[in-house]
Order: C-alpha cells, then structure tokens, then sequence
C-alpha cells in the first residue's frame, strides 16, 4: 500500500503570508507605495477615455506581476535566513527576468479575464493552474510559455489547497478595498483625489498579501514534490550584496 502523497496546508500556507507581511512591512509596503502610485497617476490621467481604458489594465497588470517577482525573492531570502533586504535590492533583484515577467504576467493576465468574462469558472481554473508563474521565472529562470507549464506541474494534486489559498487571500484583498473605498465616499464623495489616495492606500496595504501568496505556494508546493529550486535560475546566483570571493595570489618564485 502506498503512502499517501502530502497535501498543501492552507491554513499555514496563510499564517506564513502573514508572518512574513508582518515581519517585512517596511520593505513590501514602500515597494508597493512606488509601483501603485504610478499605476493611480496612469488611471487618472487616462480616465477620461474609455478607449485607453486597456492601456490602464495592461499598466495594473505589469506593476502587480513585477511587484509579486520581487516579492517572490524576499521570500526565498526569507526561506534562506536572510531577512534584510532593502527596497532598493528588491527592485534590482527582477532586472534579470523583466521581460519574461512582463511577458507572462500580461498573458496570464488576459487569459484569466478572458476566463472570468466568459464562464467564471474557466478563469478560477486558470488563476489556480497559473499560481506560481511568477516563482517559476523568477526562482528557476523559465521562458514565459515554459512557466506556464511549469506552475500547472506545480499546482498538480493540489489544485484544491491552491484554490482555497487564493479565494480567501482574494476575499482579504476584496473586503479591505471596500473598507476604504467605502470610507473616501463617506469622507468626500466628489473629489477624485480622495478617492485616489484611499485607493493607493488599499493597494499598497493588499498587494503584499497576492504576491507572498505566489511565493510562500511555490516553495511550499517545491517542499510537497521533494523538489529544489533549479540550479539553472536565479536560485543559483550569488546575492548581489555578498562579497565577491578572493583569492591571494600565489607567491613569488625565488629569484624571479
């Protein structure tokens, strides 16, 4: 009889999201000051027309898939020992794979909207099998197509686990925007900027929870198959703040 496989803990792949917000807030939360700020300015600028309306989506898109790259590093340095990375580390530390994220980040992004405006269904499918592309890039180093196929093997026997995870952190980052949208209509129903800063401020306090959420699923569901990290990826590189090795030269030959 064959044992049986390990299963993903929801409820302590959550209590590590959190324990690792609390623990990091002073970087995950200015990083996500920077990226959202920019993504609020483009909104308003844009909001006038509807026809731009895809460029403000493309640029929400890019911000949240580059800011859960660069969470998916404080993670590892989490799981690592390391607990010391500074903003401006963390937003070198996705230079190298830019593009591939960009790339599957607006892909992955059109699918899963196209899945939700269709059927629902087809689009939680595809936000559940499509987790941990951003890990993949990031961690192993993957193409933008490879990712995809790698975070489907990832998900694979615990697509359930995966889901729950994502609706309730979902439910989280949902309830909190309605907190605060509710709250700038209470204060000033008719003045955009307050309705602007509240909603930068819901972002900025919700975004961390998505993107530990991609990072703390993928070293986990890594541990679940007994897997490492590939020694091809990003994984392997030396941290940028470690000293680079030394070593002496050799001494003179006598007489030379």
């Amino acid at each position: 009889m064959s044992a049986m496989k390990p299963k993903l803990d929801v409820g302590g792949t959550l209590n590590q999201v959190f324990d690792i917000y609390r623990e990091q807030a002073g970087v995950l939360l200015p990083v996500a000051f920077i990226l959202f700020l920019i993504v609020a300015v483009v909104e308003v600028l844009l909001d006038a027309s509807l026809a731009l309306l895809p460029l403000v989506l493309v640029v929400s898109t890019v911000a949240a898939t580059l800011y859960q790259g660069m969470v998916v590093n404080l993670v590892r340095d989490v799981q690592d020992g390391r607990r010391d990375s500074s903003v401006g580390e963390l937003m070198n530390s996705v230079l190298p794979v830019l593009l591939p994220l960009i790339g599957a980040g607006l892909l992955a992004g059109l699918g899963i909207g196209l899945g939700f405006f269709l059927l629902v269904i087809p689009g939680l499918f595809l936000a559940t099998i499509w987790a941990v592309i951003a890990p993949a890039i990031v961690v192993e180093g993957r193409g933008v197509f490879e990712s995809f196929g790698r975070s489907r093997e990832l998900v694979k026997d615990n697509g359930w686990p995966v889901f729950g995870t994502i609706v309730v952190a979902f439910l989280i980052t949902f309830i909190t925007a309605a907190i605060f949208g509710a709250i700038a209509i209470a204060i000033a129903d008719d003045t955009v900027a307050v309705a602007v800063v509240f909603s930068v401020i819901a972002k900025v306090l919700t975004a961390p929870i998505g993107a530990l959420v991609a990072g703390v699923l993928y070293f986990r569901l890594l541990a679940i198959k007994g897997e490492q990290p590939s020694a091809e990826g990003l994984a392997a590189a030396p941290h940028p703040t470690a000293p680079p090795s030394y070593e002496p030269p050799p001494p003179p030959t006598p007489g030379t």
